[in-house]
């Protein structure tokens, strides 16, 4: 007896039924995507702040190798290596950075053979997005995502009329700073480049109250406009609505700062402007007010 087969066709998706499938899976990607920016996020937020505990330890270096000095925002002219000596220059040695520090030795300036094109992936944020791969995009030098705090750093300013060099370094020392290194800040985030405005916070670049920069550029120190209460922070601004006279960053709910006793804590838009100018400036006198 030949046994019967019997074949059963499959039924092929109706269009209706390939609809709702799609439609789940744009509902589930939809779903995951910011679940997704926010683990990337997250991730560019450690590594900022990672950065700037690295500025800390730096500075704190740095000054102990030189009897508490605190680094010069420009400064000291040394014929023997390089005549101008910005800020992030006189760090690198702190951060691993030596052979870059020493391949301007002999140019006359921080920023000769060829150290001006060298890009510092810990002077770049994550979320930065205002610069090509590190670069300035009007001038070909490197950017930096972070600046000091130029009234922490370099109010102290002098010339030497023999070199026509600046100096430009702080009144203070590592361990008498007079509002307390906890309640300080010493560096804080900045976009490296301002499409707006054309102008690039360049790392090498001179940066005191006499040097701002030539065209196109503009210095890597937060001192920009006049006091500190009119410039808070801008906070999950893009590149090209942001300010160059305020500290910026791409960060979502804060811009990051590295306080000088080598801490680092987010500063969200909303913070009052007298307590950023208090946190700004070393030796006020005032407390800190509750929205900090």
């Amino acid at each position: 007896m030949l046994a019967l087969k019997v074949r059963r066709s499959r039924r092929a998706f109706t269009l209706i039924e390939l609809l709702v499938v799609i439609a789940i899976i744009a509902i589930l990607i939809g779903l995951l995507l910011p679940a997704v920016q926010k683990v990337r996020e997250a991730a560019a937020r450690m590594s900022c702040s990672n950065n700037l505990k690295q500025f800390g330890v730096a500075i704190a270096n740095y000054a102990s190798a030189n009897q508490d000095a605190l680094p010069k925002q420009l400064g000291p002219y040394a014929p023997s290596q390089a005549s101008w000596q910005p800020f992030h220059y006189n760090l690198l040695p702190y951060l691993e950075q030596d052979n870059l520090y020493k391949k301007a030795f002999g140019s006359g300036a921080g920023w000769g053979n060829g150290v001006n094109s060298a890009v510092v992936k810990g002077y770049l944020c994550p979320s930065d997005s205002s610069h090509n791969n590190g670069i300035s995009p009007p001038t070909g030098w490197s950017v930096t995502s972070y600046s000091d705090n130029w009234w922490m750093f370099g109010t102290s300013v002098t010339n030497d009329p023999m070199t026509g060099a600046w100096n430009s370094s702080s009144k203070y020392n590592i361990g008498n700073i007079p509002d307390g290194s906890s309640n300080t800040i010493g560096m804080l985030e900045r976009f490296g480049h301002y499409p707006a405005y054309n102008w690039s916070a360049l790392w090498s670049h001179p940066a005191d109250g006499a040097h701002w920069g030539y065209s196109q550029w503009s210095p890597t120190y937060y001192q920009w406009g006049g006091q500190p209460v009119s410039f808070p922070p801008q906070v999950g601004v893009k590149p090209n609505q942001a300010h160059p006279y305020y500290p910026n960053s791409g960060h979502s709910t804060s811009v990051l700062v590295g306080l000088m006793d080598g801490s680092v804590r987010g500063v969200g838009g909303g913070i009052n402007g007298t307590t950023w100018q208090n946190a700004i400036y070393p030796d006020d006198g005032q407390v800190l007010g509750s929205n900090w």
